[in-house]
């Protein structure tokens, strides 16, 4: 029997690193290995040191070798898909000069507004990067940086988003993939490169910045012998430029351009969010307009109230998740944190439609039917971004994957069924922006497609849920009171 071949993917998310050892042949899971984050700050700061990812990456490659029981000497590659958006700054000799902003410090939204209105208004910042300023892109938190830290700026000798600091850390090369520096707001997705003005804009020297791989699963270097002693892997085996998470989660879900194209994904987690692989680049001002990571596209949208905001109505009325029914007349729209798409900031829940003979099952009910039929408005903008017609028979056939906590929930998954009339798809294999990352590390030791890896991949069974009629009453309903209320009682701008 010919040696086993052992691919990792690490994850490093915002709260942890997970290291995925998986059988490059088969894409069995063999083990993964994990390791805490410290995220501090207070008031709108979120920040981590970038030597907690480094040194949580140590401990999750040494836990998976552990558990796998796998020869480091079995291990031929490696890829880093990180948390995006977030602002390292480093020194001449590559240590951070203070911790990184990370994705969810919303200290840059003053920032933000002022680079759109700068550029001429969103459409501009569309048209050039897909995508429009707001406190998490990298550029608003450069920005924040400069005009509040000035002395931290002026030495600043590199500039890198989370996954390349951990991938210079492993090849000693600065490199970055289309996929996670669409996500910066100074990386052009329509002309795949920096974008010079919005440099100039920013006041930020190209001499910073990584060089951008032609995709993420692109041979960024070999594993330097000091990273090798370090994680305890062979020194010169493959490693990838590799990619954001969400892009490393479409390859792990097999989309893209060697899969599946405009087959919509929705993950039901804290927020909700829905993205889709497209050969067609977005050009939307209610979505993320990234780059994929092999070349294609991923328009993505997301919703900040999910199953955080539906727990919280559930233990208002002190029931169970799933203790819950239709929720009738009734109407809750339960934008908790304010609301990102459709852009109502400070919005807060709304309550309507109650009688007399209302349950609190109901009103449970009620705020899966607000935040489901919110999700799926974002997915009828991404469709329409992608060049396709939401109303098209054929495109409303196409089934839906839904993933994230909420996937694994029945009242979760029986409310997107009957208020998107979609055949839903619950995938198999767990641990996807991993899978996604070890796609990406194998096909940059063979040169084979990443997306064709994970799609050949034996990684799960799915559960495939045939579709059921859709409830358009309830949907006009809860569409009906979110556009009449958006201005006079939510804070929407029209």
């Amino acid at each position: 029997m010919p040696p086993r071949t052992v691919v990792i993917g690490v994850d490093s998310s915002t709260q942890s690193t997970k290291a995925a050892f998986v059988d490059a042949a088969t894409g069995q899971l063999l083990a993964v290995g994990r390791s805490p984050h410290v995220v501090t700050g207070e008031a709108g700061a979120r920040e981590t040191d970038p030597e907690v990812w480094w040194q949580a990456l140590r401990d999750a490659v040494a836990a998976g070798l552990k558990e796998s029981g796998v020869s480091a000497a079995d291990v031929t590659g490696i890829a880093v898909a990180g948390q995006q958006h977030g602002l390292v700054v480093l020194d001449r000799a590559g240590r951070p000069l203070r911790p990184a902003l990370l994705w969810n410090d919303t200290r840059s939204a003053p920032q933000a507004a002022a680079l759109t209105a700068a550029l001429g208004g969103a459409a501009a910042w569309t048209a050039r990067t897909g995508s429009v300023p707001v406190a998490s892109m990298t550029a608003s938190k450069w920005q924040w940086l400069r005009e509040n830290e000035p002395e931290t700026a002026a030495a600043t000798a590199a500039i890198r988003l989370p996954h390349d600091f951990l991938t210079e850390r492993l090849t000693g090369v600065a490199v970055t993939d289309p996929g996670d520096a669409s996500g910066t707001c100074w990386y052009s997705t329509a002309t795949g490169a920096y974008d010079p003005e919005l440099l100039e804009l920013l006041g930020l020297d190209p001499a910073l910045l990584p060089e951008v791989a032609t995709t993420g699963a692109a041979l960024a270097g070999s594993l330097t012998a000091e990273a090798a002693r370090t994680l305890g892997l062979p020194a010169g085996i493959a490693v990838a430029a590799g990619t954001g998470d969400n892009m490393s989660a479409a390859v792990g879900l097999g989309l893209g351009g060697a899969g599946l194209l405009d087959h919509p994904v929705l993950s039901l987690g804290t927020s909700g969010t829905v993205f889709a692989a497209s050969g067609t680049r977005p050009a939307s001002a209610a979505l993320s307009g990234f780059a994929a990571a092999d070349g294609t596209y991923l328009p993505l949208a997301c919703t900040l109230n999910c199953t955080l905001a539906v727990d919280k109505v559930a233990a208002l009325l002190g029931l169970d998740r799933n203790d819950t029914a239709p929720g009738g007349e009734a109407v809750l729209l339960p934008y908790l944190d304010g609301e990102r798409t459709p852009d109502l900031p400070t919005a807060s829940g709304l309550l309507t439609g109650l009688r007399h003979d209302t349950t609190p099952q109901q009103l449970l009910g009620a705020a899966y039917e607000g935040a489901v039929v919110t999700v799926l408005r974002a997915l009828d903008e991404l469709l329409l971004a992608c060049g396709l017609d939401p109303a098209d028979p054929e495109v409303a056939a196409r089934p839906l994957r839904l993933i994230g906590g909420g996937a694994q929930g029945h009242a979760w998954v029986e409310t997107v069924r009957r208020l998107s009339g979609r055949p839903v798809v619950v995938p198999g294999s767990g641990e996807l922006v991993a899978l996604g990352a070890a796609a990406l590390a194998q096909a940059a030791a063979t040169g084979q497609d990443p997306v064709a890896i994970a799609t050949a991949w034996d990684t799960g069974d799915d559960t495939r849920l045939p579709s059921v009629e859709r409830d358009t009453e309830t949907w006009e309903r809860v569409g009906s009171v979110l556009e009449r209320a958006a201005q006079p009682l939510l804070g929407g701008v029209n």
